[in-house]
């Protein structure tokens, strides 16, 4: 599960911010928490723009796509803070990112009683009608005298303390796995697969679907290539070191942006006849709507389907497997949203891999086996491979070709 978590202070020194902080790192196990601040929000005002506000975008984004929020609030006068109360202001007037979303409140205090009554004004926001949060009753973390609690590397010194923490995020795993089942997905939008909305980083000098789109965009806008070096996250590459580091990656790997063009593959050196979705060098620039102008009609509803539900957030990622008469060949595809700093949706990329040798050497080194009656089986859950998507319920047909929603296994 993927949980976010809202530091209820603007304060630069905050208490509320180091349980948060300690809950990600004592729990990392259970789900995964992104702490997310609201220092930088504006007071809110509904005459301006929402999305002026790069913080704001940050936490809609964010909080649209968890599974769960918590909110660490401190306790100003009674109630919660100013800051934390525009936040929920701004997320709830033109924009609902809360509403049917599953909140768990926690809270940090210097006095005996923690923040009691700024949690019980906070649920009563969260109920309020543009928030519809559903929060969890009772199950309240109140964590007291919170200078001493404490100890110099952020973590809570009373282990009695820490229990009663599991205990309470362990019932709000169970309360989101319960909530979640109520949840529904957004519509998809029909997606244009034409690339008629360029984005800021598209070139629109050059068509598309030239053949030559690679070496013409490259020459249009100057890019670097050979041992030029490249300031990465955390590293500093040549150009060419990247390549060879893509190109031996286990995986067929692709990208397509945000206006569904296919940019990359990394296996361009490869006889397409090799490749479990077969792509051609020309194909690199094309339109989605080209680069599967070979499936029927119905089936480029399962690639809107697969851009649209990553697109909305209404999956992180979409997993399927595509049929193949060879038994040593389990033909894995995995699709995964991609985000802009801000958190709004950059496009997706694609991993495609045989399975089949990962699970051998798992079983071997384990001294595992399968078992079950169809061949195939996984011996955890019952799927077997005959092509059903075990994440998002849609299912491949015998056409290996078709069930490249990002790429286009369908090429020549």
């Amino acid at each position: 599960m993927k949980f976010v978590g809202l530091v209820g202070s603007n304060a630069e020194q905050s208490y509320n911010r180091k349980l948060l902080e300690f809950i990600r790192k004592q729990f990392k196990l259970k789900f995964e928490l992104e702490v997310l601040e609201i220092d930088e929000v504006p007071m809110f005002n509904q005459d301006q723009d929402w999305k002026e506000s790069f913080q704001l975008r940050l936490l809609y984004n964010k909080i649209t796509r968890a599974d769960g929020v918590i909110i660490a609030t401190p306790e100003h006068n009674h109630t919660i803070t100013a800051a934390l109360k525009s936040v929920l202001e701004w997320l709830s007037c033109e924009v609902h990112p809360f509403e049917n979303k599953p909140v768990m409140i926690v809270g940090a205090s210097y006095y005996d009683q923690g923040t009691s009554r700024a949690q019980v004004h906070l649920r009563k926001i969260l109920d309020a009608p543009g928030v519809n949060a559903y929060t969890l009753p009772g199950n309240e973390f109140l964590l007291g005298k919170a200078k001493e609690a404490f100890d110099d590397k952020g973590n809570i010194i009373n282990k009695g303390t820490v229990e009663f923490l599991e205990t309470c995020l362990d019932n709000f795993v169970s309360y989101v796995g319960v909530v979640s089942k109520l949840q529904k997905p957004k519509p998809i939008e029909p997606e244009d697969l034409d690339c008629n909305h360029p984005i800021a980083t598209s070139v629109t000098e050059v068509d598309p679907d030239d053949p030559e789109w690679v070496e013409k965009v490259a020459e249009v806008t100057g890019a670097v290539s050979g041992d030029t070096y490249v300031k990465l996250d955390h590293g500093i590459l040549t150009v060419d070191q990247i390549n060879m580091f893509l190109k031996a990656m286990p995986f067929e790997l692709t990208y397509s942006d945000d206006n569904n063009q296919f940019l990359y593959y990394n296996n361009a050196h490869q006889d397409p006849d090799t490749m479990f979705a077969k792509r051609v060098p020309s194909q690199s620039g094309s339109r989605l709507s080209t680069v599967h102008n070979s499936l029927p009609p119905e089936r480029m509803k399962n690639v809107e389907w697969v851009i649209g539900s990553l697109r909305n957030g209404n999956q992180e990622y979409v997993r399927t497997l595509v049929p193949n008469p060879n038994p040593s060949v389990i033909n894995t595809h995995n699709y995964q949203a991609m985000y802009y700093p801000d958190g709004s949706f950059a496009g997706i990329n694609e991993i495609v891999f045989n399975f089949r040798p990962w699970l051998d050497w798992y079983l071997q080194t384990t001294g595992q086996r399968l078992v079950g009656g169809a061949a195939g089986a996984d011996a955890t859950s019952g799927a077997s491979d005959s092509g059903s998507d075990t994440t998002s319920g849609a299912s491949s047909s015998n056409d290996t070709g078709a069930a490249d929603a990002t790429s286009g296994a369908s090429a020549h």
